[in-house]
């Protein structure tokens, strides 16, 4: 007898192929047969009018934290994923020092936007080694979750506060080396690293991995080299703009080292500036030709994110604006007040050298959200560019008004700058590509500031219902095989018999998410944007009901996926089949 029959679903199994009417049996947590199945079951769910999926595999979550208070991922899980990659951009929780905790907690508060309170009250920080960490989450997870071991964790361990801005002796990388393997062979997934400028730490310093030479990381990709089930992940500067050919040659050497998949964090493509997307997948077909694989994350949904000129946020990494942004907030204030600081912001802004960030000066396209001071009541949900006109105001004072009057609590909503047909029609194109892949919600980070964890039913319900760039069977293929197989999950991504029961289970006709809201329900009160979905009817992870009808069940069937047992090498020299 079999735990679990669904029956009459439409099953797309996650290889792209067209989705066909089958059932599906389910035992032990495994998919056992797909087809017309005659047995009986303990349990049977009629999918009749529903398409049957595999779960969706999230690569870019950076759940480290959350997972501890809110062991379901939410709001991931009612959006259909049933895996996440953590421990992203080199930023991970362990291995740590009892006497580092508080620069650990207040580094990520800083960098991923992880409120300090929840940090400090909604984790034990009981743990010291990679594998105690790991540890600590086995056992208590409504998802799979896997872990990259991160830079910067190693580097604190090793060279210290006092160290930390230093290029690594020779005893130093050694000992960084075997901290790494240690924590490699306890379960991490492989090695993880940012060298982006953006990217300081809660005293406002540049990170420790900044300060990493080539020798450094080729140390490390040796080490992921020798250790099975392994990949890396790295962020540079030209992540956000275009790559240089040094970062682009230290990429390239890096994945070729490794002989790994190498996944870097985030591509974004704008029909206005094509070669920029074309520079930045320069690097897949570099690494290619040396024998290595880079792969760029994408979005397939255009992730609302609203700003602050209070708290951290992409206005304070516009180039030029530190110097006024990192001030006290009343100093902030005053500068902001000065007609000639403004004039240099805003030119600074609008100039080449900002880069990506110059999308972020169109400011008469600006959503005022809550507003707090009696002044600017009546301004929420309305444009900067319609207030200024009726004030008489360039749009850019007009907006520094507003958001002075309410002491820079003012909650901002940028409109896409990057949301016409022609871009529309372009990424569909970089999905295509080989050197891309779908994901990179940051589901975990940025919480009070952006809601990406919506993805999957966001773009089912754009390929059934809206724009039908891509069909539904690749979308599903986009977000499931083809991150399993980067990361060599080897019995995930697919409907298939042998594989795990990891499934989404979805309405055609209504999939898609409620918009994203703010509620205040983290450790100590923080607030973060959530979104609810809709058409979920179910979600199964290791065969078990975590989600029914687009609500959670409490259950914890999750995995904590460990290399070499969860994960098999994905070896880019050898050849595919």
């Amino acid at each position: 007898m079999f735990d679990l029959v669904i029956r009459n679903g439409l099953v797309v199994d996650g290889t792209g192929a067209p989705g066909r009417l089958a059932d599906v049996a389910i035992t032990d947590g495994h998919i056992v047969a797909v087809g017309e199945v005659t047995g009986e079951a303990a349990e049977e769910f009629d999918a009749t009018g529903l398409v049957v999926a595999p779960g969706i595999i999230d690569p870019h979550t950076h759940y480290d934290a959350q997972l501890f208070w809110d062991p379901t991922a939410s709001p991931s899980n009612v959006h259909g994923v049933t895996t996440v990659i953590g421990g992203n951009c080199g930023f991970t929780l362990a291995p740590i020092k009892a006497q580092d905790h508080d620069y650990i907690r207040r580094m990520m508060a800083k960098v991923e936007g992880m409120p300090l309170v929840a940090l400090e009250d909604g984790l034990p920080w009981d743990w010291t080694s990679f594998g105690e960490y790991l540890d600590a989450l086995d056992g208590r997870l409504g998802v799979n979750a896997g872990f990259l071991v991160g830079h910067c964790a190693i580097r604190r361990w090793v060279m210290g506060a006092e160290r930390a801005s230093e290029v690594a002796s020779d005893e130093e990388l050694a000992a960084m080396v075997d901290l790494l393997a240690e924590s490699i062979e306890a379960g991490g997934l492989g090695f993880s690293s940012s060298q982006s400028r953006t990217h300081s730490d809660g005293d406002g310093n540049p990170i420790s991995s900044r300060n990493a030479d080539r020798r450094e990381m080729l140390a490390f990709c040796e080490v992921v080299r020798d250790r099975p089930g392994t990949t890396l992940e790295y962020i540079t500067n030209g992540c956000l703009d275009s790559f240089s050919d040094e970062e682009i040659d230290l990429m390239v050497a890096m994945s070729a080292t490794a002989r790994r998949p190498l996944n870097w964090n985030l591509l974004t493509v704008d029909s206005r500036t094509p070669e920029k997307t074309t520079r930045q997948l320069e690097a897949s077909v570099k690494a290619a030709e040396a024998g290595g694989r880079i792969v760029a994350l994408t979005m397939p949904t255009l992730v609302p994110m609203n700003m602050s000129f209070r708290t951290h946020c992409a206005l304070f990494l516009i180039p030029g604006w530190g110097d006024v942004m990192g001030l006290p907030e009343a100093e902030r204030i005053e500068k902001l007040k000065d007609p000639a600081v403004r004039a240099h912001l805003d030119d600074i802004a609008h100039a080449e050298s900002a880069g990506v960030f110059r999308r972020l000066s169109h400011w008469a396209n600006y959503i005022v959200g809550d507003t707090f001071a009696p002044e600017n009541a009546g301004y929420s949900w309305r444009d900067v560019g319609s207030i200024a006109e009726e004030q008489g105001k360039a749009p850019f004072d007009a907006l520094l008004d507003l958001v002075i009057a309410d002491e820079l609590k003012t909650v901002l909503w940028p409109k896409a700058s990057d949301g016409d047909d022609a871009s529309w029609v372009a990424r569909a194109e970089v999905w295509e590509n080989p050197g891309a892949m779908v994901g990179g919600s940051d589901a975990g980070a940025h919480l009070d500031r952006m809601c990406g964890s919506n993805y999957p039913t966001s773009f089912l319900g754009d390929c059934l219902r809206k724009r039908k760039l891509v069909s539904m069977e690749k979308a599903v293929h986009y977000m499931t095989q083809a991150p399993a197989e980067l990361f060599g999950l080897h019995d995930r991504g697919l409907v298939a018999e042998g594989r795990c029961a990891d499934l989404f289970i979805f309405d055609p006709e209504t999939v898609g998410s409620d918009p994203a809201t703010l509620v205040e329900d983290l450790p100590g009160g923080s607030p973060r944007l959530i979104a609810s979905s809709t058409g979920v009817a179910r979600v199964l992870v290791n065969g078990v009901a975590t989600v029914i009808d687009g609500q959670p069940t409490g259950a914890l069937p999750g995995t904590l996926l460990r290399s070499g047992r969860d994960t098999v090498t994905v070896d880019t020299m050898e050849p595919t089949a």
